[in-house]
């Protein structure tokens, strides 16, 4: 993180804005939180962006990241996928419904308890599966899909507000590259547990109770970590700067702000179809892609290195989204010509493998005699199919870090990154609950792939005016505070707050 900047630590916040030396140390208030401590060459404090949003990266590592690692092995590690198919339709569906108006009880209830509570549903998921390894019980499964729905919805709206909200404009590319680094580290450590556990597991079994096991302990100290964190109105930034929230929120002015999001900007309706497609092809990938054409230790080998791959894709697409010598409006033009051209890249890559392979009946049916790929076939079974799983997992990264930009780029409110995110979670599990009911009725592989490859594609056109059009190389502070109760005063560095007033008086 060589990016950021020292700052030293003062006793107490300025006063007021008046004659305010701009060569003069930013001031932070006093309190432990604020307190700088060394980490290398650089000075951070508990309550700075970076180590927030760290901290919520480590809580999406142990809870979402390893129900990654999990749903990564396809069917939640079973070798039926209907169990899972059935969850994970529960799951999407309450999600997209508690997801819409996740945003405007993050903003009540503050990031803490919103990620908290978000974070229990991850261990009960888990547990399912443990107990249908031994007593089949569908009606447990489905009803864990449907309860972490609703637990998913408020984590990832209070993640997606933190990771949009609280970072300064330059580097929403670099935190959003570290948040998804972190994170897609859980799914690479939770796929090593199964590949260790079934590395010589050459036929295709359920995975073993002890991986279960595994997966809760880790998904439970997420959701305790998600305690310590603290709310959005006690971060302050290098320049001194808080972010912008409602002082005094209530559930009126929250579900007002609900509505106010898509009226007072009705184009973002554009950018609706790529939130809508952006989780379908985890479908394709892991069910019908993964599962049924390869073994269950070749399966989680594969699992492995889609998670590593995503890393890779986070990485390139994060620090090329804050290259600093272009300016921001450029830098999103330039986005979208990269991932329309991954899309047909990748995709076409993916139409070239799937057309050769036999169907589902043939893949599904135990007397057709199919016999699934290990990863000692090599050659074309086993090289090519890797590679592809691997570009699938990077492209995943690119778009997801893309959207986030996206979103980020659009407005640096907290109260709006709050309903953003909500939207694009709520609409992103409509898609997945789409098609995991399209898998779970049987609907044919190259269907699936074909839909994929077509929402992803047509999704991108559909949002090119926005990333063309309404992403501007800056947001002004007195555009923000348009969606806020809180002034100038508040939030920005008081060395700045005499230039926004002199904007605002010679109106």
């Amino acid at each position: 993180m060589a990016d950021e900047k020292q700052t030293p630590t003062m006793e107490a916040a300025p006063e007021s804005s008046a004659a305010v030396d701009p060569r003069e140390p930013i001031q932070r208030p006093a309190g432990w939180m604020y307190k700088g401590f060394k980490a290398g060459k650089k000075e951070l404090w508990y309550a700075s962006p970076i180590v927030q949003l760290l901290m919520v990266a480590m809580v999406c590592f142990l809870c979402p990241g390893m129900f990654n690692a999990l749903g990564g092995l396809g069917g939640g590690g079973q070798v039926d996928a209907t169990a899972q198919n059935d969850a994970s339709t529960a799951l999407y569906s309450t999600f997209a419904v508690v997801g819409f108006f996740s945003g405007t009880l993050a903003n009540m209830l503050g990031v803490k308890l919103t990620l908290t509570f978000g974070g229990l549903g991850y261990c009960i998921y888990a547990a399912s599966f443990l107990s249908y390894n031994h007593n089949q019980n569908h009606g447990f499964v489905v009803f864990a899909g449907a309860f972490l729905g609703v637990c998913a919805g408020l984590l990832w709206t209070a993640q997606g507000t933190i990771m949009m909200s609280y970072p300064p404009e330059e580097k929403k590319g670099r935190y959003i590259s570290y948040f998804w680094v972190i994170f897609n580290l859980g799914a690479v450590i939770g796929s090593l547990v199964p590949l260790g556990q079934n590395v010589n597991a050459t036929g295709a079994t359920n995975v073993t109770d002890g991986t279960y096991i595994g997966f809760i302990v880790l998904m439970l100290c997420g959701a305790v970590l998600s305690l310590a964190l603290c709310n959005a109105d006690r971060v302050r930034r290098e320049d001194g700067s808080k972010v912008i929230l409602m002082k005094n929120p209530s559930w009126k002015t929250e579900f007002k702000g609900l509505f106010e999001t898509i009226t007072s900007s009705p184009w973002v309706i554009l950018l609706f179809p790529m939130f809508f497609a952006s989780n379908i092809f985890y479908t394709y990938q892991q069910n019908d892609f993964n599962l049924p054409h390869f073994n269950t230790r070749t399966r989680s080998l594969n699992n492995l290195l889609y998670w590593t791959s995503q890393i890779g894709g986070a990485v390139v697409f994060g620090y090329a989204l804050d290259i600093s010598g272009v300016r921001r409006s450029l830098r999103a033009k330039a986005s979208f010509v990269a991932l329309f051209t991954l899309t047909f890249v990748v995709w076409g890559g993916g139409y070239a493998w799937q057309r050769k392979q036999v169907t589902r009946e043939v893949a599904e049916n135990p007397k057709s005699g199919y016999k699934p790929v290990d990863w000692t076939d090599g050659g074309e079974l086993f090289i090519g199919p890797m590679f592809l799983y691997m570009f699938y997992g990077f492209f995943d990264a690119a778009w997801q870090t893309c959207i986030y930009w996206y979103m980020g780029a659009l407005s640096n409110s907290g109260r709006k990154a709050a309903h953003l995110a909500g939207f694009y979670k709520g609409i992103q599990s409509a898609g997945a609950a789409v098609f995991w009911r399209l898998d779970g009725l049987k609907t044919p592989f190259n269907t699936m792939f074909g839909a994929s490859w077509g929402l992803v594609a047509g999704a991108l056109l559909i949002a090119a005016p926005v990333i063309f059009l309404r992403i501007k190389d800056t947001v002004p502070l007195e555009d923000d505070l348009k969606f806020s109760d809180e002034t100038a005063e508040d939030v920005a560095p008081a060395r700045d707050v005499a230039v926004v007033n002199d904007k605002e008086s010679s109106v």
